[in-house]
């Protein structure tokens, strides 16, 4: 059984005992739930009526994403910048799936 869940504006579709990155939020040790989109078990998949559906996540740690480098360049004025940028996610593992 999987299920397809919202984080942010992300969808990402897990099991249990998966590890995941979703943007940052929450600390060590906490228990978040995130809401379900898809809920598929065997051959019967789930897409509507799923309000009380939900899925439990414990969160691990944080990380942080790829460096990015944005670079602007104008000609002829002598116009140069540069900035970095790391997106801060965080790890949860995936603990129940309920319905």
């Amino acid at each position: 059984m999987y299920a397809v869940v919202r984080s942010g504006s992300k969808q990402q579709k897990v099991a249990v005992g998966d590890v995941i990155e979703i943007d940052a939020m929450g600390a060590a040790g906490d228990t978040l739930t995130l809401p379900v989109v898809m809920v598929v078990d065997g051959d019967k998949v789930t897409a509507t009526g799923l309000d009380k559906a939900s899925v439990t996540v414990e969160v691990t740690g944080r990380t942080k994403g790829p460096k990015i480098i944005i670079q602007k360049y104008k000609n002829k004025t002598g116009y140069k910048k540069r900035q970095g940028h790391r997106q801060k996610y965080t790890q949860v593992k995936v603990t129940d799936i309920s319905l």
